[in-house]
């Protein structure tokens, strides 16, 4: 860990210049490309995951989104705001920490009209743990954060933790005693080096990491 630490360290120069505010990866054109080319309007149309199209699209400054069909894309150009996920489409649960890690568009939750994508199963279920905690935290520090490249925010978070920081242990401590009996999720999520240095956001869902793989867009 601490080797991994110097690494980090030593190409802070380059963290800092590089990496979206959005948790895009490039799609087959050379656009960024939101939720992995799923349909962002299909999660309050049908409760669900979506694949959106290519040739039904909508570019916003620094993402573009995909559809499913003209309609929705007709119902997001109408109130983009409406149907964004939280936090650029980072975790949810890393945004309560200044994080911008991490994006599954197939973990995910709808509450009070707002879309939550989570960057695998380990961050939805500590998210659940308390909601309203994590988006009243999320929502308090994501304008310092929303405007900057996602490796040298989550740096920022991993090197100057906000003062309610929880470790993944101290997470899955609070949920093991708020459900005795059961077991935190096994999850590998692949590793700090990776996650911040090596692959986009969304990698894990995109390549199958433990997980059934997407694809990219």
């Amino acid at each position: 860990m601490r080797k991994c630490l110097w690494i980090v360290l030593a190409l802070l120069p380059w963290l800092a210049a590089c990496g979206t505010p959005y948790a895009t990866v490039q799609g087959a054109d050379g656009r960024p490309v939101m939720l992995l080319g799923h349909d962002p309007v299909a999660y309050f149309t049908q409760a669900r995951p979506a694949r959106g199209l290519p040739t039904l699209r909508v570019d916003l400054p620094e993402r573009s989104y995909y559809f499913a069909d003209e309609k929705h894309r007709a119902m997001f150009l109408a109130e983009p705001s409406r149907y964004e996920p939280q936090y650029g489409g980072f975790c949810a649960s890393g945004a309560a920490f200044a994080v911008k890690l991490g994006s599954d568009p197939t973990a995910w939750v709808v509450r009070e009209g707002r879309l939550f994508i989570f960057g695998d199963v380990i961050g939805q279920t500590a998210w659940e743990l308390d909601p309203a905690w994590n988006i009243d935290h999320a929502d308090r520090l994501w304008p310092d954060v929303a405007a900057r490249g996602w490796r040298a925010a989550s740096l920022a978070a991993y090197l100057n933790k906000v003062p309610h920081y929880l470790s993944g242990a101290e997470i899955r401590a609070r949920w093991e005693a708020r459900h005795p009996g059961r077991r935190f999720p096994g999850y590998d999520p692949g590793g700090m080096l990776t996650n911040l240095l090596l692959k986009p956001p969304g990698w894990r869902a995109a390549e199958g990491f433990g997980q059934p793989a997407l694809g990219y867009p």
